[in-house]
């Protein structure tokens, strides 16, 4: 595919680094000298300075033959009207970045894609979402949901005391005869090596393993990984960012008791009259005594959202030393995924991940209806929507020519999910969820092309 992306910020490298690992036509857009320089340096990609909004930039960039224009610059204006204008150039898909939720609130009643931008996104609201994901399945350290939560991937570090550690998946079945669950994908401690488990495999104390799930199997999984389901209802956040601010905003309108801590006085008037239910303190939540004087102890939840990753994560191993159930901190380096298990923070958010997550799933072959990326594991999930033409369609799962880095987890079909075994025949109109490594991404793509 050939490829525009306006802003070379933190979304936009990442976007184009992960991009042009997979052999795609990238062409990136800035004003910045420096960063496109490090870009071009490090990257396989066309680096193009400019204004993103210029006819003669864009023109300059060949936009009339491409396939995606993505504007993911600082300036909400910049990449709305990026999208604007690339359409009429000619571009077949555009997609802007945005921070005002209120176009994501009405777009039934703004037909953006009559003005030529045919998908927004906000890595804001899908940070605060994924966050409301986590609290609501307070045990897993990650969770993605397929159609509404018809099928939920886990993520689960296996404790000691889970009884299953020591068995092989298939002798781990067993102990449920009516299955309702998948394991689909698994990192061993200490390892950056990522499995797709298969019957032989044997589950480790200690090991990062991913499930698929039905609702019907949500309790099992309590049961077999030795986790304990906890009600979160106490909850602090740190930092009165736009994350923040949605996450709030939205857990008060759920009936969670709420404390915000803000360091700018200004900003925390504002947030305490625009969030009347919330308790919103104005204070450095980096001050252990402060913490305490709120009564960290007493929260079920914390949350770190300031704009300093480390500030986050240190905040978040001091609530875990009182003893709260749920950390959860937001970060913008990477490479911190690498370290979360170790250090003892339940889940870190990383904005740039799930903003490449929701672009990514435009960029794969096939009816892809969604797509997540494991954290910190080399490995993708997407939930394919069965066409006629589609190879797998009217066959057996156990039949299929299904390549060994890849699994089926499960499948949605008329309105519920199915935890899909040897003998289930795939049928048109099927969302099938596939865990695959990289290398098996195009064999599976041509499946359901």
């Amino acid at each position: 595919m050939k490829i525009i992306i306006a802003g070379a910020g933190e979304v936009g490298f990442h976007l184009a680094k992960l991009l042009s690992y997979e052999s795609q036509d990238i062409t990136l857009i800035d004003t910045d000298k420096e960063k496109l320089s490090y870009a071009d340096n490090h990257l396989d990609i066309r680096v193009l300075r400019g204004d993103a909004t210029s006819i003669q930039v864009l023109n300059d960039a060949q936009v009339d033959g491409s396939d995606l224009v993505i504007g993911v610059t600082a300036s909400e204006t910049t990449n709305l009207t990026l999208c604007l204008l690339a359409k009429q150039l000619g571009c077949k898909r555009t997609m802007a970045r945005i921070s005002n939720t209120e176009f994501m609130d009405n777009r039934e009643t703004i037909k953006f894609e009559q003005l030529g931008i045919d998908e927004l996104i906000s890595p804001e609201r899908l940070a605060a979402m994924e966050i409301q994901l986590m609290l609501n399945q307070s045990a897993f350290n990650d969770t993605y949901e397929f159609e509404g939560g018809l099928l939920t991937m886990f993520g689960v570090i296996l404790p000691k005391t889970a009884p299953f550690v020591g068995k092989m998946v298939k002798e781990a079945a067993r102990i449920f005869p009516e299955l309702h669950f998948m394991p689909i994908a698994l990192q061993r401690m200490g390892t950056q090596y990522t499995l797709i488990p298969r019957g032989d495999t044997v589950f480790k104390e200690g090991d990062q393993v991913y499930f698929i799930t039905s609702d019907k199997g949500v309790e099992e999984l309590y049961k077999l990984t030795g986790m304990q389901k906890q009600e979160i209802k106490n909850v602090m956040i740190l930092g009165g960012s736009k994350v923040g601010f949605k996450t709030a905003r939205d857990l008060c309108g759920k009936k969670f008791n709420v404390k915000l801590i803000e360091k700018s006085k200004e900003k925390a008037f504002d947030i305490a009259d625009e969030l009347p239910h919330a308790l919103v303190i104005n204070g450095d939540g980096r001050n252990v005594e402060l913490l305490d004087e709120e009564s960290l102890d007493s929260m079920d939840a914390f949350i770190a959202v300031t704009g300093n990753s480390e500030t986050n994560i240190m905040s978040c191993l001091v609530a875990k030393s009182k003893k709260v159930k749920k950390t959860i901190a937001l970060v913008e380096n990477m490479d911190y995924f690498q370290l979360s298990h170790s250090i003892g923070v339940d889940t870190l958010i990383n904005k740039k991940l799930l903003a490449a997550n929701s672009i990514f799933r435009y960029i794969r072959k096939g009816e892809v209806l969604a797509l997540t990326r494991l954290n910190n594991l080399n490995a993708e999930i997407l939930e394919f929507e069965v066409k006629a033409t589609s190879l797998v369609n009217g066959e057996l799962i156990r039949e299929l020519n299904f390549p060994r880095e890849a699994s089926i987890g499960g499948v949605i079909r008329n309105g519920e999910g199915i935890i899909a075994l040897g003998d289930f025949r795939i049928k048109q109109g099927d969302k099938v969820v596939v865990c695959c490594l990289p290398k098996a991404i195009p064999k599976i793509e041509k499946l359901f092309l």
